[in-house]
């Protein structure tokens, strides 16, 4: 494929991660001073920016800058939620045409990776050249063809971090606590909850994900059992979870331009269960729910090395890909090398692979109905980085005197 000469138009867009921004700057350090890049801009709002022509010229940043923001978290060129129609796709590659754009990036998920193969096919169609390339992100881990995604490692290890203190506080004043976890259709963060136990009466003792179906009342024993045994009970719950026939226990009217039912960003989930299990197991439990929301995205300071590493490193990956010409368009992908010790390949998929659909967690990461195996904990511990080691005291008896 002959080399390409022009601008570099980058977007954000869907929920922002904590690391977001590395990917950004994995590009825009890549591209600065390559023959084939004349400017390196940003739109900023994703795809709503590209229409209203609001861009701004990333090549001007000093590095100091840019690597400042890449330990930032939430998208530094702010993001956004559209699926844009066939008019406004050719109303960007027009604009694309006006600032000679032949290179263009979206850092996003799912619904990203489709707005990308959209405007993919119409420049094909308008026989526009463009080098145009999805770039992973997703706290949810659902993209399908990749081993796991930037952005996941370090709102698994919030998750993970919030959950261990939460299990720490519920020790210390027992009862039953629920844990509401972002997690649309894959349960891949709640699960993640796990790697918070050091201790085997650790919570979280109950995980539910919306790869299995959720019955209130198998929920209500398996509360009560854990109870029983430990005298407290942490639970894990995906936002997503659903009854046997697909519903939602919970659903909301809200609805974005993908047709995604809104869930976070209320409390009502975590509400019902325990207002159910004080209904159920009685009034007096001392039972809590917090539903950890919007927190699990961009929490500032708990991040994974490891994640940051992998996002800056699909952002360059993406605009090596774009300049050395195999690839006219694609999603960078991350393969898990076999063996022992861990190791990250990446890769180029078509659009089409990661475009809409959204990946489950495998069965062989689940553990019934309520929690999950060995296997997913071997695979997402590295993902995470350092974690806190959290002690006991020992608990010396001292001889009671009266009886």
């Amino acid at each position: 494929m002959a080399s390409l000469v022009g601008n570099v138009l980058i977007g954000q867009s869907g929920g922002p991660t904590c690391v977001i921004n590395q990917s950004l700057v994995g590009i825009v350090e890549e591209a600065v001073g390559k023959r084939e890049v004349r400017n390196v801009y940003g739109a900023v709002h994703g795809i709503k920016g590209v229409l209203e022509e609001r861009l701004i010229d990333l090549g001007r940043e000093s590095k100091e800058t840019l690597e400042a923001v890449a330990v930032t978290p939430a998208a530094a060129l702010r993001s956004v939620r559209k699926k844009p129609t066939r008019e406004e796709c050719e109303r960007a590659l027009a604009i694309f045409q006006a600032h000679d754009i032949r290179y263009f990036f979206y850092i996003g998920g799912n619904d990203s990776a489709e707005t990308a193969h959209i405007l993919n096919e119409l420049a094909v169609a308008k026989r526009y050249e463009l080098r145009l390339f999805h770039v992973p992100k997703t706290i949810d881990n659902d993209l399908r063809v990749t081993d796991h995604c930037p952005g996941f490692g370090s709102a698994a290890k919030f998750v993970a971090c919030a959950t261990a203190g939460d299990n720490l506080d519920n020790r210390s004043l027992p009862g039953i606590k629920v844990n509401i976890v972002m997690g649309r259709n894959a349960g891949w963060l709640t699960a993640s909850s796990v790697l918070a136990k050091q201790h085997e009466d650790d919570g979280p003792h109950l995980i539910y994900v919306p790869e299995r179906a959720f019955s209130i009342d198998a929920f209500i024993a398996d509360v009560d059992r854990v109870y029983k045994q430990f005298g407290r009970c942490v639970i894990a719950v995906s936002e997503g979870v659903h009854t046997a026939d697909g519903k939602l226990l919970l659903e909301s009217k809200e609805v974005d331009s993908h047709g995604n039912v809104q869930l976070s960003g209320s409390g009502a989930l975590g509400d019902h269960l325990a207002g159910v299990i004080k209904q159920r197991l009685g009034e007096k439990l001392r039972v809590r729910a917090d539903t950890f929301g919007y927190l699990q995205r961009s929490f500032a300071g708990v991040w994974s090395e490891v994640d940051a590493a992998e996002a800056r490193e699909v952002g360059r990956t993406a605009m090596r890909a774009a300049l050395g010409g195999e690839h006219a368009h694609g999603s960078i992908v991350m393969k898990r090398a076999a063996g022992k010790d861990y190791a990250i390949r990446y890769e180029v998929t078509d659009l089409k692979n990661v475009a809409k659909e959204t990946r489950p967690m495998e069965p062989v990461y689940l553990a019934g109905d309520n929690g999950v195996t060995q296997a997913f904990v071997d695979y997402a511990r590295p993902l995470l980085g350092k974690l806190p080691t959290l002690r006991r005291l020992s608990d010396f008896p001292v001889a009671k005197k009266l009886s």
